[in-house]
Formats: structure tokens, sequence, C-alpha cells
């Protein structure tokens, strides 16, 4: 490997076109993308792989984007991570399926009301089973993915300073060594290096939510389905342990993301953790993060059966608040990407999604820059609006979930809303990438930036973003005390009614209805309705997908 540092006695050969800080998820994929892309790529981390790291849940309209990822920068390892069987049977078989994202709602010192349930199952006549990724295994994998494709990886870096000047960026370790680069872009995470050089951090952060987390893997944990017992008329259509478990509570859940839920993984661990509102349930002085957990535990007593004899296989991690976030993204040769930049909650599972967005507007517009040489700020000014809209919108959307808890017949319209929304956006996300694979045209990939709402899923549609805010109106009116969590309910299943544009016979207007399950019935007359009856856009996009769903089913191929 060629010598590329600076004052270590030996000439300077290497001027990297970027160098990224963190060689996690989000620096790997994008190290690898723009290494592909004929850029010369630094990948500097302190630590090396495997590393342990939490963001296990994925979601389709992720799976989406790593698929036009795969094509639009011809990085087709990134297709593996698009479906449970490819991170399975490529990766390792030590990932965990997800058919679903399944609520329980509990009380204190109550036994869990099996009519406090959700659960919205995929659609699994058309998509492939999303995974629960084993991070430390799909990282280490972007890892070699972007030094095959010829990043210049460094470990045991530990960056201390980084100089600007006319022409680059220095970036200087404890240790007295140097690398030279045109871009930096900070993946680093929560300790971002650039947030500390620059004071990006808002101080207080500007997030209206609020929590605090604790978490682990553990061995033992019990089946959902065996440790929670209804009758049969209260059980869903599919097993709650083969997809995202959520225990909701007053401001507050607990996460149950299986490794061991398919019969083809050989892992035995399950991803556990607990998220709360801090300002609730603030930490008490001499208590451990474990004895924390366990004594919300013990309040729920289907809660306590879920971890019954569950053993913990490292040390707990338990953090203050959790939101953070910073006054802007991108500069003049650099950019903080996803997490160096903000966070907000694991609740819906948006952290990798929105780091894959982020890597997608990001990617082509660095090597845009390689090839012309301009790095300034204006020319990544769309990269900061567009991650700090996807920041923005998932603040509103779980602060209004963690509002709800407290009310099930709340919770279920939030649901709903969250639940469309997602599915919307991810059949527009489909729409534009299959136009853009047949037609070739950039400008259907160019048209899922230029919108809006790009905080939404449904980034779009004006009446889903009307009704988005209402939801947020009702729910900041039921935690001032203005409305009762019925009233606030009724409120927004009337506009689920009246709202055009929210499908029939899914399931999304049918406030009875505890388990959105997508059967060939329910989908044959919800595109019935679509063919009939749908606004034209709405149209177009539900037939749209059922009709290369079914071009690629015929195939023998999926679409994720």
């Amino acid at each position: 490997m060629d010598t590329d540092r600076l004052g270590t006695g030996k000439a300077e050969k290497t001027i990297h076109d970027v160098a990224i800080l963190g060689s996690g998820f989000a620096g790997s994929m994008l190290g690898a993308i723009l290494a592909r892309g004929g850029a010369k790529v630094l990948l500097l981390d302190s630590k090396s792989h495997p590393k342990f790291a939490i963001g296990e849940s994925t979601i389709p309209n992720m799976l989406v984007t790593l698929r036009t990822m795969a094509l639009r920068y011809d990085v087709p390892e990134l297709m593996t991570l698009s479906t449970f069987t490819g991170c399975q049977k490529i990766i390792s078989a030590a990932h965990g399926q997800k058919i679903h994202f399944g609520f329980m709602n509990h009380q204190d010192g109550r036994p869990q009301d099996p009519r406090q349930q959700t659960m919205f199952n995929f659609p699994k006549l058309l998509l492939h089973p999303a995974a629960h990724m084993l991070r430390q295994d799909t990282d280490a994998y972007l890892y070699n993915v972007a030094v095959k494709y010829g990043c210049t990886t460094r470990t045991g870096f530990h960056a201390t300073d980084i100089d600007f000047d006319d022409s680059g960026v220095t970036i200087s370790s404890e240790r007295g060594e140097q690398f030279r680069a045109r871009y930096v872009v900070d993946a680093s995470g929560y300790r971002s290096p650039l947030a500390a050089k620059f004071g990006l951090r808002e101080d207080p952060c500007r997030f209206k939510h609020h929590s605090r987390a604790i978490w682990n893997h553990m061995l033992g944990v019990p089946r959902t389905d065996d440790a929670i017992r209804h009758a049969k008329a209260d059980t869903p259509p599919v097993p709650w342990y083969d997809g995202t478990v959520h225990h909701l509570f007053d401001r507050g859940w607990f996460w149950v993301i299986a490794f061991d839920n398919h019969s083809s993984s050989r892992n035995p661990l399950c991803s556990v953790g607990l998220t709360l509102d801090h300002r609730r349930y603030p930490k008490t002085p001499g208590v451990t993060p474990e004895e924390d957990f366990w004594r919300h535990v013990y309040r729920f007593p289907d809660v306590a059966r879920q971890f019954e004899g569950a053993r913990p296989v490292r040390e707990w991690v338990a953090t203050d608040r959790l939101q953070y976030s910073s006054s802007r993204t991108v500069g003049d040769r650099w950019v903080l990407l996803a997490h160096a930049a903000a966070f907000i909650d694991p609740l819906f599972s948006r952290g990798l999604h929105n780091t894959c967005e982020a890597v997608n507007v990001l990617a082509w517009r660095i090597l845009r820059a390689v090839r012309d040489g301009d790095f300034s700020a204006e020319r990544f000014a769309d990269v900061d609006s567009r991650q700090q809209a996807l920041f923005d919108g998932n603040d509103k959307l779980v602060n209004a979930a963690y509002q709800s808890f407290s009310s099930h017949e709340l919770w279920s319209a939030v649901f709903r809303i969250w639940a469309w929304g997602s599915n919307a956006g991810t059949f527009r996300a489909l729409e534009a990438f299959r136009r853009w694979r047949k037609e070739g045209d950039d400008a259907h990939l160019l048209d899922l930036e230029n919108v809006e709402n790009p905080g939404l899923h449904w980034s779009d549609h004006e009446g889903y973003s009307e009704l988005f805010n209402h939801m947020v109106e009702q729910c900041d009116a039921y935690e001032a005390g203005k409305v009762t969590g019925q009233e606030a309910a009724d409120a927004l299943y009337d506009h689920l009614e009246r709202a055009p544009f929210v499908p029939r016979h899914w399931g999304w207007t049918e406030r009875d209805l505890r388990f959105i399950n997508p059967t060939l019935g329910r989908v044959s007359k919800t595109m019935w309705w679509a063919a009939t009856k749908a606004p034209d856009d709405v149209r177009r996009l539900m037939l749209g997908f059922l009709r290369e769903s079914s071009r690629e089913l015929v195939r023998g191929r999926r679409v994720l």
C-alpha cells in the first residue's frame, strides 16, 4: 500500500479525493460507492471490524433504496443487504427475519389486554422478508466491499485535528500521523470530530422528543408467542417473534429484535432494549443500567414473561438523552453523515433508512465534485436540507407516538397514519426505481429528492402531509390536556375516513382491526378500489406496484 501520510519522513505519494471518518454502515457503504465510481477514498477508524452496533431493524423503504443504489452506482453487493435471504446466505447465517411491525400496549401491574395490540404484516405475496441485521457482520461485509473496490483503510486512527485550506483537508491523529484529502465525510457518529471543531451541536437540542435508552444482546429470550398467550381469536396471523416486537407503555417501550427466529439462523442471540422519556423516568443515582432495565420490566407482568430467564452476553449500554442535533451538516469540503449529524430514537426503525437516503443523495454529488474540483458548501446544500428534514420529520413522528402510548385508541390511529404513509412512500420509491431502470433517465431518481415534504415517507403528497400534521396537532392537544385520547382518535379516524388517498379494504380505516394483514383477498379488493375509485396518483402507485410485482413473480424473482 502506498504511503499517504505526511510528517513521517517519507514523501507524500497520494492525496485522496475523499477521506471518510468511520467505517461503519454509513462510512463503508459510501466508501464502496465512491471508490467504485473512480474516487480515491481513505477510510479511517479508531476501531477494527467486527464492531458491536445496534440499529438492526430494516424497513421496506430502506430496501428499495439499497436496490436503487446497487444499480445506480454499480455496487451489486448492496443488493445482498436488501433481502433477508441475501444477508443470511451471502453474509452470514446470523440474521433474523422481519415480516412485520408488532406492538402491544401495557399498563403497570396488569396483564396485557389483547384488545390493545396492533400489527402491520408486510405483504408477503409481493415482498421478500426484511432482515434483523446482525450489525457486526453486515458492517464488516460493507467494509470488505469498500476494500474490494479500492478504498485505502487505516484502523486504530484517532482523529484529533482536521485543518482546512484552499486546496484540501489535513487530518491528524494523536500519534502525529497526517493524511491529506480534498474532501472529508464525518460518519463517525455522536462523537463527531467535525461537529466538535465547528461547534455544530445545538444546545439545547432542537428536537421535541425526549428519551434515553438501555440495551444489550441476550441469550435465552423466550419467543414472544410462548411467553404471552391469548385466546385463538386474539392471535395474530403471523407469529409475534417473526418480526420486530414493541412492548409499549406510557412514554416508553421495549424492543425485541430476534436473530434466532428463522430455521436457517445459527445465531442464538436476541437484541433487546428499553427507551423511555427521561423526564418521566429519570436515572436513579447508584442504580446500574441492568438494574434499571429489570425494574421497568417487572412493572408489567407479560413483559416480565417476555424476558424471563434471559441472560446478557455483554456489558449493558445506557445513555442519557439520546437526541442531539446539528445546526448544519455541510460546509466547504466537509459533510456530517447520518448519526454524526443527529439522532432521534429507534422507534419505527428509521435510522438505517435515513442513512441509506443520505448516502444516496450524497454519493453522486461527491463524485461530481471529484470530477470538477468544486467542493463548496453550496454544491451540497440539498444534502443538508434533506438530512435535516429527515431528522425533523422523524422527530415529529416519534414524539407523537410517545404522546399517544397512554391511549390505545389514539395510538392505533397514529399507527395507521404512519404505516400507510410508509407503504405509499415505498410504492413511490419503487415506481421511480422501475421507471429509471426501464428508461435510464436520472430524472426519475432526482424527482425523489425534489419534494415539498422530504421528512415524510410519502414526501410529495399534500393530502398526506395535512393528515400527518393533523396527527401531530391532535397528539400535542392530548398531551396538553385539551382533548381526551378518545376525542383525538375520533378526529384522526374521521380524517382517515374522509381522505380519498387512503386505500379501502387494506385496514387503514377499520379502527377495530388490530392486525393489518394484506392477504390475497384484501389486496385484490384494495386493487379493485384503486382501479375504480382512487385518485389518479394513488391509482398509478398501487396498480403500478401490483403490475410490476406480478411480472417479477412470474419471472421467479420478487421485488425485495
